[in-house]
């Protein structure tokens, strides 16, 4: 099968996207299938992978607050590149020009509208809380999933990465015909990367001694990440215990978030580590992972510290909440400071040795992204299996 992604998300120094294409595309070659994703670029070139499938970029103009992404701005490259590829399942996961572009592409392809994020929490619900209780704002932004719902009849098939993202959406009236829940790279994390030597050394960098708590975070210097909770959180906490953060990552917020820390010496930004190893050995090494954001649809990130071993210290709602195992991990009451503060005293209140045990126990039952993969081309392959020879599937029929 020959699944062709038109994704306006993939950047080669983007984030979880970029890990998703890169690992589903080994994944997918290793299965017998190829996946090829067409993506923004400075110019327009072709990226062959030597495990199989590539990477098509477009030149296109750079997104105005983040140069680390692009935005579609024409759909006759994209025709064309389809039209010469003849996909099998072609899939596109942008609400904006390539929701149309894809969907009004005249190819025979499987046409799939992949939901990975929710734009509704990520930005209105976020910019104006405080001013409207949540459901007020989801009402007001009712014009959007009326919108989404124009555009997703152009598909045979919209899928969620994950249950939060589909009990979301479908609360809202937006047409959702299954979720497949996303998985990481689990081989490559793991609790016995663990290393004291290099937990004390973390440690001093943030001014703590090795008795101290260690709390990481991951991800990109954004708004909707809810960073500056997560500071103050640590901060409100540290009052009462030796616990500091470091924080991974950059983005348009970091000099905001250098403001927010005020010079506190138990609170640091590093710079992103792209190299998976590195990062597989900060994340065993540390106590525990803490994030801020209601607004993920899918937890990559605490799933790869779940898969490390480390507890979790997440909202009560959310993709970070779903993959949350109770037995190791903290969550509390979304949007709220003080409750991410008192879930830091509650994870380090527990007994370390019996905590331990259980995260180790917890790591080897995180989901696998080759189950998403598989389990992703198996729904693809049914529902092109249902076809009659009209060449429309029974999904887009219904």
């Amino acid at each position: 099968m020959l699944v062709v992604d038109v994704n306006e998300f993939y950047s080669p120094t983007g984030g979880g996207v970029r890990t998703y294409i890169d690992r589903k595309m080994s994944i997918m070659a290793d299965m017998g299938h190829e996946l090829i994703c067409i993506a923004c670029g400075k110019e327009d070139r072709v990226e062959e992978r030597a495990g199989g499938g590539k990477i098509i970029y477009i030149k296109s103009p750079g997104l105005p607050f983040d140069k680390n992404y692009g935005l579609f701005s024409r759909a006759e490259p994209i025709w064309r590149w389809l039209d010469q590829l003849q996909p099998d399942v072609v899939e596109t996961s942008s609400p904006w020009r390539p929701a149309w572009i894809v969907g009004k592409w005249q190819g025979g392809a499987l046409k799939s509208f992949f939901m990975h994020n929710d734009n509704i929490a990520a930005y209105p619900m976020r910019w104006l809380e405080g001013l409207a209780p949540p459901e007020q704002i989801e009402e007001a932004c009712a014009i959007y999933a009326r919108y989404m719902n124009r555009f997703l009849t152009l598909y045979d098939t919209v899928v969620t990465n994950g249950p939060a993202l589909q009990k979301r959406l479908t609360r809202r009236g937006v047409r959702i015909d299954a979720a497949m829940t996303l998985g990481i790279e689990r081989s490559h994390f793991s609790p016995s990367l663990r290393d004291e030597r290099l937990r004390a050394a973390m440690l001093r960098q943030i001014g703590l001694p090795p008795e101290g708590h260690l709390l990481i975070g991951i991800g990109r210097h954004h708004g909707e990440k809810r960073w500056p909770l997560v500071i103050d959180a640590v901060r409100m906490a540290g009052d009462k215990l030796p616990v500091g953060l470091m924080l991974l990552g950059t983005g348009p917020e970091s000099k905001r978030l250098e403001v927010r820390i005020d010079g506190n010496p138990h609170i640091r930004l590093f710079r992103p580590v792209y190299e998976r190893n590195e990062l597989a050995r900060i994340m065993a090494s540390a106590d525990a992972l803490i994030h801020g954001s209601e607004a993920e649809p899918f937890g990559l990130v605490p799933s790869e510290a779940m898969a490390s071993g480390l507890p979790l210290i997440v909202p009560d709602t959310g993709g970070c909440a779903e993959v949350a195992d109770p037995l190791t991990s903290e969550t509390y009451r979304a949007r709220d400071t003080a409750a991410a503060a008192a879930a830091i005293h509650r994870l380090f209140a527990r007994e370390p040795a019996i905590l331990r045990k259980a995260a180790i126990v917890a790591a080897g039952r995180v989901r696998t992204d080759r189950e998403h993969a598989v389990d992703l081309m198996a729904y693809y392959q049914s529902l092109i299996d249902a076809r009659d020879g009209t060449g429309v599937s029974a999904a887009r029929r219904a």
